[in-house]
Parts: C-alpha cells; sequence; structure tokens
C-alpha cells in the first residue's frame, strides 16, 4: 500500500506534490538512472522545455519497460541548468503527471555529465506485487 501525506504541523507543498509517501506490503522498487532528454539517435535538443519533455517521456518508456505507470512513482528530483520559466515548467510536468503527486525536489546546477545537457530527472518507483 501507498499512503501519501502532507502532515498537519508544517507548512503545505508549495507546488503540485506531496510531502511523504509511506510504503507498506510487498512491493516491487524501480530506481532509474538520471534521465535526459536525449532522443534514441543519441542527439539531443538545444532548447532546455524541449529536453525537459523528452526527458519525462524517457521516464515514461523505462517506467512501461518494466510495467509499471506514471501514477507509480514515488519520487522525482529534476536538476536544472539555466533559466526555465516556472509555469511552463509546471504545466510540463502537470501534463506528465496528470492528478498524481509524487514526492518532488527540484535543484538548479552549474552542469550536467556534458555541456549541451540542461535537464536531467532521477525516478523512484513503486508498485504492489
Amino acid at each position: 500500500m501507498k499512503i501519501s501525506r502532507n502532515p498537519e504541523n508544517i507548512h503545505q507543498p508549495i507546488a503540485p506534490y506531496v510531502h511523504q509517501i509511506e510504503v507498506t506490503g510487498p512491493h516491487r522498487w524501480l530506481t532509474l538512472s538520471g534521465q535526459i532528454g536525449m532522443q534514441p539517435d543519441g542527439t539531443i535538443p538545444e532548447d532546455a522545455v524541449a529536453q525537459l519533455k523528452l526527458a519525462l517521456e524517457n521516464i515514461r518508456k523505462n517506467l512501461e519497460n518494466a510495467n509499471m505507470e506514471v501514477r507509480d512513482i514515488t519520487k522525482l528530483v529534476f536538476y536544472l541548468v539555466g533559466d526555465m520559466e516556472a509555469s511552463q515548467r509546471k504545466e510540463i510536468i502537470g501534463d506528465f503527471l496528470g492528478d498524481h503527486l509524487p514526492c518532488m525536489t527540484l535543484i538548479y546546477v552549474v552542469a550536467l555529465a556534458t555541456p549541451s545537457l540542461k535537464v536531467e530527472i532521477d525516478t523512484w518507483a513503486c508498485k504492489e506485487l
């Protein structure tokens, strides 16, 4: 069972996420390496927004490969280089998640593995057996 909570004795989330998800019982866990905005042919769009969309799609494909769905995501950590308009970022992430609210962290960093990368996303997912 997965139980999402926002404790009453701390502030409400400042975006669409939850403060905690407790997992009990028999489950399968999936941990993804940081997903980037790279096409299967190795090309990387220059635009950070395009990279964000592509990285999220790569997460979806990884989940499908493991017989999981977006609703199985328990935690996302976004690493972003440079500016990205917050409203646009929230809309893209919201479209990806739908009404699902995992735990989330967003970190702006100086650089990622190569200079062309502007987005990387760590993902944890959990599904009941």
